[in-house]
């Protein structure tokens, strides 16, 4: 299972993890009980429940650099193309914009 920390503004929204049944985004519960915030998405809006799917939500997809760029970051770290969570982890801690993706390491879990 892997599991990344999903940030608004350095601010902890949710948590998104793959594992064997697809993905799953959850929003953290500090996070969506604060009044005037927004979701990370129009397609994934504020919910106590969990999103699931079995491709990687569009919304994160989104953020995976295309082109150019993505030819550099599978080259450098040797990144299959079709391994999109692992693609994520690696270039979206420092994306465009107020959302970044953190990964969560197992030995960071308590």
């Amino acid at each position: 299972m892997r599991k990344a920390v999903i940030k608004i503004e350095d601010q902890i929204a949710g948590w998104l993890t793959q594992d064997e049944h697809g993905y799953h985004f959850v929003y953290d519960n500090t996070y969506a009980t604060q009044p005037g915030v927004r979701p990370i998405s129009l397609t994934l809006p504020l919910s106590e429940a969990t999103f699931t799917s079995k491709v990687l939500f569009p919304f994160f997809d989104g953020l995976i650099p295309e082109g150019w760029l993505l030819d550099i970051a599978e080259k450098n770290w040797k990144l299959n193309p079709r391994d999109r969570m692992g693609l994520l982890l690696a270039c979206c801690k420092d994306c465009i914009g107020i959302v970044s993706v953190e990964e969560v390491k197992e030995e960071d879990t308590p």
